[in-house]
């Protein structure tokens, strides 16, 4: 799908992921809706979009409210006509044990991070199937049902539960006769938000952020490829391939791996921590911004770095075995013999090589063991 005058709505645009998905959008030419509880900060987001060429609408939108979904759908509409993308990536956190976290704030998590997809794909679906097409795109996690992490139980499970929301509607929408309707998942690792400054803390421990290992802008980037060129499922971060084959070949050693992670840096030693609701309940306000402060950008400018300079010296090695390999298959041809033979010929010292006279006996085999015959 071209985005050039495309129509996207943004939930979770006035920080993080979101924001950066916006301003993505808005440099590709798209009308974009901006959804978020914190107006000003919205108001701020609409002029990055103005000034990268796209137009903007704010209509400030709790997710977790269906009829305030409902009329952000409408709005889009009455605005530009019609609803081309919907990316839900409004989205809070709780930490703390499964018996810490109050049951009220469990409930608000799977608000806001579930309903508030439900919400969306229930107010843009009906639009996109009068048009005959349109893409819906869950910002979800690895948390989702691929990798669990301790003390993240609820959001993991919020995650978890989005993943399977998409592969269910993805299917309706197919027994539907829907096929200009794509429903994708984007499954990012850990990103440079403010997502640990405004999650809610239970755990009575300081909560600190791990390093970051994905930019915001890295994730918008595959959110407008998905856009794009729709994908049932995409996975986001230098790691998270990395995960998800760990998890599938040896899972208890991710899991323990990821746990041992998430205690030691997650949580912190210091003193008891009173717990706080973060953004819960309350707007992000002043604090809503595209980075947490972990420096991501340069982590990955790094990263590259490392496999740049790494890069001249493997292909050195691959060139190296290539040319062994010719020549061994050089040997093989001259001899009349495989690559393997030859290969096994070259290993051998010269006076092992000496032929068997014709005439020579063999000599005797091995004896089989255990016998096969004249066993009592």
């Amino acid at each position: 799908m071209e985005l050039r005058h495309a129509v996207v709505v943004v939930t979770g645009a006035s920080s993080g992921i979101g924001r950066a998905t916006a301003v993505g959008c808005a440099r590709q030419g798209a009308r974009v809706v901006l959804a978020a509880r914190s107006a000003d900060q919205l108001r701020d987001v609409a002029a990055q979009c103005a000034a990268r060429g796209g137009r903007a609408l704010v209509v400030p939108t709790d997710v977790s409210d269906e009829r305030a979904v409902a009329r952000l759908a409408d709005a889009a509409v009455g605005a530009f006509g019609r609803i081309d993308v919907w990316i839900n990536a409004a989205g809070v956190g709780v930490l703390g044990r499964f018996d810490q976290v109050p049951v009220p704030d469990l409930r608000r998590l799977l608000d806001v991070n579930l309903l508030g997809a439900v919400h969306g794909a229930r107010a843009a679906v009906p639009v996109m199937r009068r048009q005959g097409r349109g893409v819906v795109i869950d910002v979800a996690s690895v948390l989702g049902g691929r990798i669990t992490a301790p003390y993240m139980g609820g959001y993991a499970m919020s995650k978890a539960a989005l993943v399977t929301f998409d592969e269910v509607l993805r299917e309706e929408l197919r027994l539907l006769g829907e096929p200009g309707i794509k429903v994708c998942t984007v499954l990012p690792t850990g990103v440079d938000t403010p997502f640990f400054r405004h999650a809610a803390n239970h755990s009575g421990r300081e909560l600190r952020s791990l390093p970051a290992v994905a930019t915001p802008e890295r994730v918008a980037r595959a959110v407008v490829r998905t856009a794009r060129r729709p994908r049932g499922r995409v996975l986001v971060g230098p790691y998270a391939r990395l995960l998800a084959l760990g998890q599938g070949v040896a899972p208890p050693l991710v899991r323990r791996a990821v746990g041992r992670r998430t205690d030691r840096a997650y949580l912190g030693d210091g003193p008891p921590a009173q717990p706080v609701s973060g953004v819960l309940r309350a707007p992000s306000g002043p604090s809503a911004a595209v980075h947490g402060g972990r420096h991501g950008a340069l982590r990955t400018f790094v990263r590259r770095a490392v496999a740049a300079a790494a890069l001249p010296a493997a292909l050195r090695a691959a060139h190296a075995a290539r040319a062994a390999y010719a020549a061994r298959a050089a040997y093989a041809a001259r001899a009349g013999r495989g690559v393997r033979a030859a290969g096994r010929a070259a290993d051998t010292p010269r006076a092992a090589r000496t032929p068997r006279h014709p005439h020579a006996p063999r000599p005797p085999r091995a004896p089989r063991w255990p016998p096969t015959h004249g066993a009592a």
